[in-house]
């Protein structure tokens, strides 16, 4: 029996995740190209194998439809959007997700890109390197006003991180937790209200039909001209030209982005920005949350291949 490994940091830290798959009587095939695969690849090494571990590559129905072996998938972290669900249920296939694992590292790296790019920390240790220590004066984080989109498990360690600063936090869900948005002073708000009123936006949803290109021309017109968006979700929740267009013109303060529709983005003036902290899709890739996201994909996997433990 065969299975197809594919996130880049799965077993990076812990090779062992491999033995364990292979102890349980797996044939592993690995990612070797240390990229995201695109379509044709998936086309190439999928099949034949009975389950999957897979990151942000696609299993659109073509894909799928190339294994009629397939039993199982685990996603290695929590969105699901590059799935073909509809697909898999009328199939049987089983799909987990790593619920949790990566919760406090995003949350941590949605805060940093905050004070990042408010401070215009890259900007200034990027002149200080070129000889220019002239002083630069940025924005204050303390006391401001947080807007978070998707109040998940994700949005909630943000808010709990706001709190530090003494932040007033408005939050937008579809399912509103009323305890946690009592017992932590967060606001309910809708999008525009958020867009209007929020100094730093933060993104945590999933992306739907319903929430792509969420972030678009006319909201980003609302936001105050010192407004600050980071998207540690995923890149097509933005409208991204007028994101791109809104920066450049000084429109908004900056942007801290780790996820783009197109990884990297093909765009050149992307690169060009200094009001921007780009991201390669990193921010849940510390050592604790990669290995806990490796060790829940193959219980997982195991699981649902009838191997157990």
């Amino acid at each position: 029996m065969k299975a197809l490994v594919t996130p880049r940091s799965f077993g990076k830290e812990n090779p062992d995740l491999f033995l364990r798959l292979e102890r349980a009587g797996l044939e592993v095939v690995r990612n070797t190209t240390g990229a995201t695969l695109d379509e044709a690849a998936m086309l190439r090494l999928l099949p034949g194998c009975a389950g999957i571990i897979v990151g942000l590559d696609p299993l659109g129905r073509k894909v799928i439809d190339s294994d009629p072996e397939l039993r199982a998938i685990s996603k290695y972290g929590v969105g699901l959007d590059n799935i073909d669900l509809e697909l898999c249920a009328k199939r049987g296939i089983k799909v987990s997700r790593t619920l949790g694992a990566n919760t406090n590292a995003v949350a941590d790296y949605a805060l940093a890109l905050i004070l990042g790019v408010a401070r215009r920390v890259a900007l200034i240790d990027r002149r200080c390197r070129e000889g220019d220590w002239g002083k630069i004066t940025t924005l204050d984080v303390f006391g401001k006003t947080l807007g978070i989109v998707g109040l998940g498990a994700i949005g909630k360690q943000v808010a709990r991180r706001a709190a530090g600063f003494e932040m007033r936090v408005l939050a937008s869900d579809e399912v509103w937790d009323e305890e946690f948005a009592n017992a932590n002073n967060v606001v309910r708000a809708d999008i525009d209200r958020i867009c209007a009123e929020a100094d730093f936006i933060s993104l945590h949803c999933n992306l739907t039909d319903r929430t792509r290109n969420l972030i678009n021309e006319d909201r980003i017109a609302m936001m105050k001209k010192t407004a600050i968006i980071v998207n540690t979700a995923r890149g097509e929740l933005i409208d991204e030209k007028s994101l791109l267009a809104a920066l450049e013109a000084g429109r908004i303060w900056g942007a801290g982005l780790d996820v783009f529709a197109s990884e990297p983005p093909e765009n050149p003036d992307w690169y060009r920005l200094d009001n921007v902290i780009m991201g390669s899709h990193c921010s849940a890739s510390t050592r604790g949350a990669v290995e806990l996201m490796g060790s829940m994909a193959v219980d997982n996997l195991l699981r649902d291949l009838g191997l157990g433990q």
